[in-house]
């Protein structure tokens, strides 16, 4: 069966394409949260960036709910963005259990290693929510808007104008969140990971509205296919 009519993308079925790339979203958000608390420095040459692990994948994110905007609807992809929440909410509960039982002897990860790189998953997990759900949900609001202001042409411009605007938004959230009063993190310091996530960001959104416009072709002609 070929795609439904982009009009009537609000009463489609849910098909398979709709399970992989709510499931390539869900695997990016949940990893993102769990590598967080690691920095990195990212060189790509004319830019050393001081990025959080966690900012690697999370493009992917807006990249699939701006698909699933584009082709289910408005409706669909913020029930993919709560549905996140609540994904990253059980990684949460998982996490917390894991450390109530001390590790046996032996165990290649002990207690301390688990400590250090989880101890404080409830305020990454809380910082990264917070923004999460303010971004992406603005993510969504604006996709549209664009869209219907320029009568669903220029994919290019509501794919990036959305996803630039929110990603500031998110990347100031989650580091304030996070680092606001907590020792050797002064405005300055907070300021320029904020930028640095931004710009990275944003340059990544840039660089994959061509995976964005096959990504919409694709699916639209040939990929929704009930299960």
């Amino acid at each position: 069966m070929s795609a439904v009519a982009f009009d009537e993308a609000e009463q489609r079925p849910v098909d398979l394409t709709f399970l992989l790339l709510a499931a390539t979203f869900l695997s990016s958000l949940v990893t993102c949260n769990l590598i967080a608390n690691k920095f990195v420095s990212v060189d790509l040459g004319f830019k050393v960036f001081t990025l959080s692990a966690g900012v690697l994948p999370y493009p992917i994110t807006f990249l699939v709910t701006d698909l699933l905007s584009e082709i289910y609807g408005r409706r669909r992809a913020s029930r993919v963005v709560w549905s996140g929440f609540a994904a990253s909410m059980f990684a949460l509960l998982a996490i917390w259990l894991g450390g109530n039982w001390h590790a046996i002897a032996g165990s290649p990860v002990d207690d301390d290693t688990y400590l250090a790189a989880f101890g404080n998953s409830w305020r990454v997990i809380g910082a990264s929510m917070t923004a999460y759900l303010v971004a992406q949900f603005c993510d969504v609001r604006l996709f549209h808007f664009w869209k219907r202001l320029t009568d669903g042409r220029h994919l290019w411009l509501r794919n990036n104008a959305s996803t630039i605007v929110s990603q500031l938004l998110d990347t100031t959230l989650v580091v304030l969140v996070l680092f606001v009063g907590r020792e050797g993190w002064s405005a300055e310091r907070m300021a320029a990971v904020i930028f640095d996530g931004w710009v990275f960001k944003t340059m990544v959104a840039l660089g994959d509205t061509p995976l964005f416009y096959f990504g919409a072709w694709y699916l639209r002609r040939v990929a929704a296919r009930p299960l």
